[in-house]
């Protein structure tokens, strides 16, 4: 089957079972809970209600409307040019980790806040957060190098009265990933991590400007960035490849900090190298779980090094209460 347009959701059968976006945009409902969305909504070329994917205003109106009626996020904002993300693929993230969560605990997911998950590089739009604790109740930390995304994060938490539910600790090191943010002792259930894609900010721009074709809109040496994006949230020294070894590296630095670490993989040729490098760290089990969205494919890697032994007193401990 063809890759749908992208000015249409993904088929059904794309999205995770549990995803709220699995069918197409109710554009009427949406513009309920949303009013403001009413001034983006057109016709399309395939005779659907729909927006314009190119223009970044459109895109905020929209993931306002969703997280709003979805997520019973009432105040959702963004500071000029930061990544603006797309709603469903972040929401198949959550679902896929709660899944991972599920299996090792009996087919059962853990929710509520004795869980607690840690969003490395969580943005100035804290998407993971917001879409993780309304859907399974987990408490967040949400880590980054950027201290106005981080502030901008914060107060999206605080508007929305989630200060006791999502933490934000600034990352001081732009080299260390869990260095200086996970503390002596503390655990979490999972990691979540969005790493920056790109190698450099001419290979960011000339992705834009990729992205920007295939919408069909290319608007000349200086495409609009429809969802937006800061450098650190593009890109790395190293891009994604070096970016996903730094995180092996750290987490093999302390294996009974997590259950289950994670991170999205974009592009499959970084699939090798990540896996030479779990097996060299030591990893005890490792997946790796397809995820698409429309034209947009992705993995995501997950990998624990706790025994079976390990891992029985973890659910014990942490998980079984919630049982029933």
């Amino acid at each position: 089957m063809p890759s749908p347009p992208p000015n249409r959701p993904a088929p059904q059968g794309l999205l995770h079972p549990r995803n709220r976006h699995r069918g197409r945009y109710d554009f009427p409902q949406l513009i309920s809970s949303s009013p403001a969305l009413a001034a983006f909504v057109r016709t399309n070329p395939f005779g659907d209600l729909s927006v314009d994917f190119a223009n970044p205003v459109a895109v905020k109106a929209l993931n306002q409307a969703l997280l709003r009626h979805f997520y019973g996020v009432a105040h959702w904002d963004i500071p000029a040019g930061y990544l603006c993300p797309p709603i469903p693929g972040r929401a198949d993230y959550v679902h896929h980790v709660a899944d991972l969560l599920a299996a090792s605990n009996g087919g059962v997911v853990p929710r509520g806040p004795g869980v607690r998950v840690l969003d490395v590089g969580v943005g100035a739009n804290c998407i993971y957060p917001l879409i993780g604790h309304h859907e399974y109740g987990w408490q967040f930390v949400g880590s980054d190098i950027d201290a106005v995304a981080l502030r901008a994060a914060q107060q999206l938490v605080a508007a929305n009265g989630l200060a006791k539910a999502i933490e934000g600790r600034l990352q001081p090191d732009a080299r260390r990933v869990f260095d200086g943010i996970i503390g002596p002792g503390e655990v979490f259930d999972a990691t979540l991590c969005n790493p920056p894609f790109h190698a450099s900010a001419a290979e960011a721009a000339a992705g834009t400007q990729r992205k920007t074709a295939n919408l069909g809109t290319a608007r000349g040496p200086r495409p609009v960035l429809n969802f937006g994006g800061q450098a650190a949230e593009l890109w790395a020294p190293g891009g994604e490849a070096a970016f996903v070894r730094r995180l092996v590296l750290e987490s093999q630095q302390r294996p009974t900090a997590c259950f289950w670490y994670t991170t999205l993989v974009s592009k499959k040729e970084t699939l090798p190298g990540l896996h030479r490098a779990l097996h060299q760290a030591g990893a005890l089990e490792t997946q790796t779980i397809d995820m698409a969205q429309g034209q947009k494919k992705s993995r995501l890697v997950a990998w624990t090094f706790l025994t079976p032994a390990q891992q029985a007193a973890w659910r014990r401990a942490r998980w079984s209460p919630q049982r029933g």
